[in-house]
């Protein structure tokens, strides 16, 4: 006799749950779409499996498809699939938890936003509970392709926080999901109602999607009548195609609940042959910064799904991208380890990718408000491409947005092609600096010469923006060179006046009080108002840099710094003239530690600072 077990759920699936049953939603009917996919998902894999397996198809039964059956007097949806099913182990991992880190924080923005739509549905790949969108109670039973009878599994819940699980008997292979629909969502058992609930979602799902004919003579043999198109939408042309059927069909293949921004439906005939449709999300999927997810771009061979590895189809930085690749070059027994060394695929990858970037192109070119949309979503992900793929790194740089002291506000919307436009007579290099944030790169005091000389400087704030550098070191023949670097000179009548003002050897003191700080202490060209500021050599790892790797706690190599200073400043004409060693040794601290503060960095004795700051005021 089996045993009923009962466990917890994941704190997180608990909370989704709390969500859906005691928040209002705009469109409940989306359960049915995600239902039927999380079926179309299963059959997809027992059709993979089966390819390399045949006897997982159990009695040669290779009719694939989808049921779909009400019972009014019941009160019952039940969703049928004859797909690959789950084993007890994939229950228990599948449904009693969410793999995904962040989940957590996702879930608790919703809930202090008061979000009340169902568009978080499908946002984590759990699909299967917006069952309890219309149904207080939730039964499925499953077992394996390829698992005895004995093995069947039966799992319930009224999404009370708990689940039971048991063992059971099942002789079909697949999965049944019975819905109790709750009394104020009964206008869901209306098979008509779930008819164009069907059509509307799902009518390109690739397998037949099946209802019960409605029978005149109780207990006659059930019949069932397809009611989706079943007709693989890539596969139709494009003139026969509406946009609003690319939108659903996104909405499928994502999980996702609003339309695409854009799309791309082309098909390539020539030495490889392969249709491919991908999609630009509006918003960004919770996982996006997983750089390890999986999920993105289907793979399918003469319409049979053979994997969704993301990074076979598509390269990381573009792991936005959703949709649907199908070759027709490929061998249909094609395994992971030939796709690893497959020409073909290479071919087919690299055209998704320039169809992609060209996507992007037009979209920037022709419709920038879309483009604008999209580089706040997606554009620290495709900041990755120059370091990742060097074929296209003039073509993504061209992509790239950033924010610079031409424009007002910390908005990123100047591209490099707009600066070099802008770039003055004479102007041999793309000037950036790096910064902590926007706030930080524009007060900073390395900017002061390039204000008073008119030159644009690009101001970069993202995490990402340290590697995108180190790999983007040129733009149409323009170097790109940091301010912040010791060897950026501007002024050189400035270099001479101010090496002419050390009459007493003021550089030389300061070195001397701040030698174990500093590397030098140099006559500054870049500085107008400021007193101080750091730079490093062109060879030696950026101070931001440095910042960024300690915070990870990585070990970072010692790099002394060089100071520059303003000798017209008052300051170092008071330090010129200060006869006491004491006051002098405090001054020359408090211009390293106004320097290191400039940079966003803090003193390494802060309060060793501020006694020496204080001194000074006093």
């Amino acid at each position: 006799m089996s045993t009923v077990e009962t466990h917890e759920f994941q704190a997180e699936v608990t909370q989704l749950l709390k969500l859906m049953i005691h928040s209002l939603y705009s469109n409940k009917e989306i359960f049915l779409r995600e239902l039927i996919s999380n079926a179309s998902d299963a059959c997809d894999k027992l059709r993979f499996e089966a390819l390399s397996d045949e006897a997982l198809y159990e009695n040669g039964d290779q009719a694939l498809h989808i049921r779909i059956e009400v019972d009014k007097d019941a009160g019952t949806i039940t969703i049928r699939d004859n797909g690959i099913g789950m084993s007890r182990d994939e229950v228990i991992e599948n449904i009693g938890t969410i793999a995904h880190s962040g989940t957590r924080a996702f879930l608790e923005q919703l809930e202090k936003d008061k979000v009340k739509d169902a568009q978080l549905i499908g946002q984590f790949g759990v699909g299967f509970y917006s069952a309890f969108l219309v149904a207080d109670r939730v039964t499925l039973t499953t077992r394996r392709a390829g698992m005895e009878a004995a093995h069947g599994v039966r799992w319930e819940s009224r999404g009370d926080g708990k689940y039971t699980i048991e063992t059971v008997e099942r002789a079909d292979r697949g999965t049944e999901i019975v819905l109790h629909v709750r009394d104020e969502d009964k206008e869901f058992l209306d098979s008509w109602r779930l008819r164009a609930i069907v059509r509307k979602y799902s009518d390109h799902i690739t397998f037949p999607v099946e209802m019960r004919k409605e029978s005149a003579e109780p207990g006659a043999e059930p019949e069932y009548e397809q009611v989706n198109d079943s007709n693989a939408l890539w596969t139709r042309p494009k003139s026969e195609i509406s946009d609003e059927e690319y939108s659903e069909f996104y909405k499928h293949v994502a999980h996702d609940w609003e339309p695409p921004l854009a799309w791309t439906h082309n098909r390539v005939e020539g030495a490889t042959e392969y249709t491919s449709l991908l999609f630009i999300p509006s918003r960004a999927p919770f996982d996006l910064w997983e750089r390890e997810q999986s999920h993105g771009v289907k793979l399918y061979v003469r319409r049979v799904f053979i994997m969704d590895d993301a990074e076979k189809m598509m390269p990381r930085y573009l792991r936005f991208v959703r949709g649907v690749i199908d070759s027709a070059d490929l061998p249909l027994n094609v395994s992971r380890e030939i796709l690893q060394s497959s020409k073909a695929l290479d071919k087919i990858r690299a055209g998704s990718v320039k169809r992609i970037l060209g996507l992007l192109e037009d979209m920037a070119t022709n419709e920038p408000e879309k483009y604008a949309k999209f580089w706040k979503t997606f554009g620290q992900v495709l900041k990755e491409g120059p370091a990742e793929d060097p074929t296209h790194r003039e073509q993504i740089a061209r992509l790239l947005r950033f924010a610079s002291t031409h424009e007002q506000g910390a908005e990123q919307t100047v591209s490099l092609t707009d600066y070099v436009s802008r770039m003055q007579e004479g102007q041999e290099a793309i000037y950036y600096i790096i910064a902590d944030s926007y706030k930080a790169a524009l007060g900073s005091p390395h900017l002061e010469v390039f204000r008073k000389k008119g030159i644009e400087v690009l101001l970069l704030s993202d995490r990402i923006d340290e590697w995108l550098v180190s790999h983007l070191d040129q733009f149409e023949g323009k170097p790109l060179k940091s301010v912040t670097r010791a060897e950026v000179s501007l002024d050189d009548e400035t270099q001479e006046k101010n090496g002419a003002a050390d009459r007493d050897g003021l550089l030389a003191r300061l070195q001397s009080a701040l030698q174990d700080k500093v590397a030098e202490v140099k006559a500054s060209t870049r500085l107008v108002d400021s007193p101080s500021c750091l730079v490093t050599k062109e060879q030696d790892m950026s101070l931001h840099l440095q910042r960024l790797l300690k915070d990870a706690g990585q070990a970072v190599p010692e790099v002394k710094p060089i100071l520059e200073v303003n000798l017209s400043h008052a300051l170092l004409k008071r330090a010129a003239n200060e006869k006491d060693e004491a006051r002098f040794n405090d001054i020359a601290q408090v211009l390293l530690g106004q320097a290191l503060l400039a940079e966003g960095a803090v003193p390494e004795d802060a309060a060793d600072f501020v006694r020496r700051l204080n001194r000074l005021l006093a």
